[in-house]
């Protein structure tokens, strides 16, 4: 999926500007949330479709905390104690789809440096012992058990969805079809790291010309066939506008003219800024009532072709494919699960981790554990919510925009050993 794996973000994060929640009652989540499962490609024709109506819902009132400016990491946010999970009425169904996710993200807890600073592979081995053999039945009692609740910085936290998509498309060349771009060959990703632990984390993406590593060709340019004999073409969309959202999603299907179905996912980009084109249309007043969806945005391009294919070439970013086999994946490279899975910045969460969402709307409450990323889901408490595949997920996806509190799940202990530390190395100050 994005790396983004699927990763991708719908109507809600296109309207956005950039690339990606004491002892309260919690809202109640949905009773019907779907289970990790290995999505199928539909039956049905992909279109606009409608959006999911939400049902609303009072988040719970985040903790008051100081806010740091330009905090690059969770340590550097700063953590805040925060409700008792026993507290939280959580849905049982819910739970145990997050307990089947938790377990599946183990290893990589205990194995991955945790970039945000809050938590070691040690914290995670005990809790993760007793998930393998925690019953089911018994999901919501081993996160209340087993887990604490911290808020990251102010705690405010903002939500959107996204989904596998399912586009029609060819093996071969047709007319008015698009390319569908593998890895190109002369792509090159530095590791910044790799020169300073002061660009830790940090990557760029390029190509080589002469002595110079330069910017590697942006929207425009690929469209306009810059990629000629530089990447494999793993397939052809019939409709730009569908494979521009199959790229924000960062996966999908490709249901063939000639039969059967191809599966690709996210593989790399070409290194540009990614731009949401739905705050561009909107500051611009191209989009109407009810057309800030990402259903609605869509109609909108198609029924603008030609200023719609401006728009999207402001978009710079462009994701490269790979051809997929076996069950979605995240980031970590593990199985992802719609209705458990949420992509987050693992700056300010743990990859694989918990995390409670308390949103105004009931469909993107409850336990949800961190196990993709996105070029769009960055800073603390922004997060986007993965739904599966098919038109009940993009119903739901297209319309996910929701705002509420955050609280990162961390094993009991952690947050002690990290004040701890904290105040030992004179990081930043601890919170009571």
């Amino acid at each position: 999926m994005r790396s983004k794996a699927t990763l991708g973000v719908a109507g809600a994060l296109l309207m956005a500007g950039c690339v990606g929640p004491g002892g309260r009652s919690a809202p109640p989540a949905p009773s019907s949330r779907p289970v990790a499962a290995t999505p199928q490609p539909s039956s049905l024709p992909t279109r606009p479709g409608v959006v999911r109506q939400p049902v609303a819902s009072a988040p719970l009132p985040a903790f008051a905390a100081a806010v740091v400016p330009g905090a690059t990491s969770a340590a550097v946010a700063g953590l805040t104690p925060a409700i008792d999970l026993a507290t939280v009425p959580l849905d049982p169904a819910q739970a145990r789809a997050a307990l089947a996710a938790f377990r599946i993200s183990c290893p990589s807890l205990i194995r991955r440096t945790d970039t945000s600073g809050m938590t070691i592979g040690s914290d995670w081995q005990a809790a993760c012992i007793e998930a393998a053999r925690t019953d089911p039945a018994a999901a919501t009692s081993f996160f209340q058990r087993w887990f604490e609740a911290v808020q990251v910085g102010d705690g405010r936290a903002f939500a959107t969805g996204y989904y596998i998509p399912e586009i029609a498309g060819s093996r071969r060349p047709r007319a008015g079809y698009v390319p569908i771009y593998g890895r190109p060959t002369d792509l090159i990703e530095v590791d910044l790291g790799a020169f300073s632990p002061t660009w830790t984390g940090k990557k760029i993406r390029g190509r080589v010309q002469g002595m110079s590593l330069i910017p590697y060709f942006d929207r425009t340019a690929i469209e306009e066939g810059a990629l000629t004999g530089r990447a494999p073409i793993l397939g052809y969309a019939a409709d730009p506008v569908e494979l521009f959202f199959l790229q924000v999603q960062g996966s999908g299907f490709i249901r063939l003219d000639e039969g059967g179905v191809l599966r690709i996912g996210y593989d790399t980009q070409n290194g540009r800024d990614y731009t949401g084109i739905g705050a561009l249309m909107k500051s611009r007043g191209l989009l109407g009532p009810g057309q800030s969806s990402m259903q609605g945005i869509v109609a909108w391009l198609h029924a603008h072709p030609d200023e719609g294919r401006a728009i999207m070439r402001e978009n710079k970013s462009y994701v490269f494919f790979r051809e997929l086999t076996g069950a979605p994946q995240g980031a970590l490279g593990l199985p992802v699960s719609g209705g458990a899975t949420v992509a987050a910045d693992p700056k300010f969460v743990p990859l694989g981790a918990p995390v409670l969402l308390s949103m105004d709307r009931t469909d993107a409450n409850g336990i949800w554990i961190a196990q993709d990323t996105g070029g769009a889901i960055k800073g603390s408490n922004r997060f986007d919510t993965f739904w599966g595949a098919g038109e009940e997920a993009r119903a739901i996806a297209g319309g996910m925009s929701a705002r509420g509190t955050a609280f990162v799940l961390l094993p009991r202990g952690s947050y002690a050993r990290w004040r701890a530390g904290q105040a030992a190395s004179g990081g930043t100050t601890p919170r009571p």
